[in-house]
């Protein structure tokens, strides 16, 4: 199934949790913590201004970005978990 975001929405596909500690202990699934950074799956059209016109989105697909830990919406596509996020919750792009 495509996925086709509408409005300023993006589909990003979550990094997986970090399963050890910097000094190598194996983290219990219950200790994780919720993965910040993901890819860009899917954009998309932007955001209707006033004007009738949409309003350009400075992130494509492809692209590494951190988000807020709480932010977006989880649902699952094809057995993948992904979040939907508007623009707004993207906190940065990772170069």
């Amino acid at each position: 199934m495509k996925i086709n975001p509408l409005d300023d929405r993006i589909v990003v596909k979550a990094d997986d949790a970090e399963e050890t500690t910097a000094g190598g202990i194996v983290l219990p699934d219950a200790a994780k913590e919720k993965p910040q950074r993901g890819t860009v799956v899917a954009v998309g059209p932007g955001r209707l201004l006033d004007s009738g016109e949409r309003a350009s989105i400075s992130v494509e697909v492809g692209d590494k970005v951190l988000f807020g830990k709480y932010g977006g919406t989880e649902i699952e596509v094809d057995g993948e978990e992904v979040k939907i996020l508007r623009e707004s919750d993207i906190l940065a792009k990772v170069v």
